[in-house]
């Protein structure tokens, strides 16, 4: 390479190019990606918040760059999907191609797939995503960047360990003697792949830079000073903290996420008004129990809940119903609510797998003629379908309307995941996930979409 010598120059070349250079912290991703190139560490672990541009230097500068040092090197590299791999690996090619010369390299003539290309000197880049077929491959150096896709995989134990399983038994597997591991990711859950290497491989070097500054910061930031404020400055961070709740702030923001048995529902932020406000829209979201009680028996409730929109945009759990009740009382109670309501409260069902689930809804929908009633079956764990709920009332986005109903309510939620009953969660759950998805205006007007949408 000719001038500035190391990553450092190389990246400044690359984005003063573009009218760019690197932050204070991305500097310092500088570094120890540059360690990394040297040899002096084989492992290392890049924890940063979205919009930190992590990417663009771990898995696009730095593996053209590593392939200016290593023209005969080799290099996989994997995210949560083939698609998003593909990506990196287009901007790589792409990054070789202008800047070839300067690095010593050039690619060869026959490699114009983004996934996969090989220089003229004999290196190789394979893209792939996580689980993927990369059977015959072999790698100087593996770069994993945004493993995980979603909140619902990150919730999932079958997931996580079978990303884990594919890390160890198949990707580093790929390693050549002396080969290196960069791990680029937003944290999800204490259990995710960085978690879980973190506790059960030693010799990981870990950049965990956090969003809002800790004590002791690396960067030596003043605590709650801004990672990056060109981009977003504290007032920023705030607001989206207050908008994505604290829950996903403290793993995806602050790189700390919280242990899995923690309660969901923050429910002190639950506000209360005396008398409900006029609502844009109303939605009473239902899940169905059809059994009474009995010796030795404590079925579950069956609950109706009331969930209205009001002009600030925020929502409120209007009413609430709960009882047990055998199936033809649970079908007459559920008509004579929705007549109490009225026809512009949508009525949501839930729509149990397989034919009696079918049957059962087609017979509530023949009783509830002349209301607007929409069906959906339960997808997902309860926890994840939680989520956007606990999300809204950790935004200070959900209320309730002052109600007998009310502590019964609050005390479920306050003990889930891990209570008895959770019939009072589903309906909050269910109309929480109606009110967001029935309209794109609604989604708008709340202050977080739907997670996985």
């Amino acid at each position: 390479m000719t001038g500035e010598a190391g990553f450092l120059g190389f990246a400044r070349m690359v984005m003063g190019k573009a009218g760019m250079a690197p932050a204070a912290h991305h500097e310092l991703l500088i570094e120890r990606l540059q360690a990394v190139a040297d040899g002096s560490c084989d492992r290392l672990m890049v924890q940063m918040p979205p919009g930190s541009a992590k990417s663009t230097y771990g898995s696009i500068l730095f593996p053209a760059y590593f392939l200016g040092r290593f023209p005969r090197g080799q290099i996989i590299a994997a995210a949560h999907t083939a698609s998003l791999a593909h990506y990196f690996g287009r901007r790589v090619r792409g990054v070789i191609g202008e800047f070839g010369a300067e690095l010593g390299v050039a690619l060869a003539a026959d490699s114009r797939a983004a996934g996969q290309f090989r220089l003229v000197q004999g290196g190789e880049y394979f893209a792939a995503g996580v689980r993927g077929p990369i059977t015959g491959r072999r790698a100087d150096l593996v770069i994993v960047d945004d493993p995980v896709k979603s909140w619902a995989e990150a919730e999932s134990a079958a997931l996580r360990d079978g990303l884990f399983d594919w890390y160890r038994a198949e990707l580093s597997a790929r390693l050549k003697p002396g080969g290196r591991v960069v791990l680029i990711m937003t944290r999800w859950h204490p259990d995710d792949l960085a978690g879980r290497l973190a506790e059960a491989e030693t010799g990981w070097a870990c950049l965990r830079l956090p969003a809002l500054a800790e004590p002791g910061d690396v960067l030596g930031r003043a605590v709650g000073a801004a990672l990056w404020p060109a981009w977003a400055d504290e007032a920023a961070i705030a607001r989206r903290r207050r908008e994505v709740g604290e829950r996903m702030f403290a793993a995806m923001y602050q790189q700390a996420p919280r242990a899995p048995d923690a309660a969901l529902f923050d429910t002190g932020k639950i506000f209360v008004v005396e008398a409900c406000p006029a609502l844009v829209r109303s939605i009473r979201a239902w899940d169905l129990a059809a059994s009474l009680p009995g010796a030795g028996r404590s079925p579950d409730w069956t609950v109706g809940l009331k969930l209205g929109l009001a002009g600030d945009g925020r929502l409120l759990v209007v009413d609430l119903v709960r009882f047990q009740g055998s199936p033809a009382q649970v079908e007459a109670r559920i008509v004579a609510t929705a007549r109490a309501d009225g026809a512009a409260t949508l009525i949501g069902l839930p729509q149990d797998p397989g034919q009696a689930g079918l049957a059962q809804v087609v017979m509530l929908r023949r009783a509830l003629v002349g209301f607007a009633v929409e069906a959906t079956p339960e997808l997902g764990s309860k926890l994840v379908r939680a989520m956007p709920a606990a999300i809204q009332i950790d935004a200070g986005g959900l209320g309730m309307v002052a109600g007998p109903w009310n502590g019964a309510f609050v005390a479920e939620l306050a003990a889930f995941p891990e209570g008895d009953k959770d019939d009072q969660v589903d309906a909050l759950s269910r109309a929480v996930t109606m009110m967001v998805t029935t309209s794109g205006q609604l989604t708008r007007r709340l202050s977080v979409p739907l997670l996985g949408r």
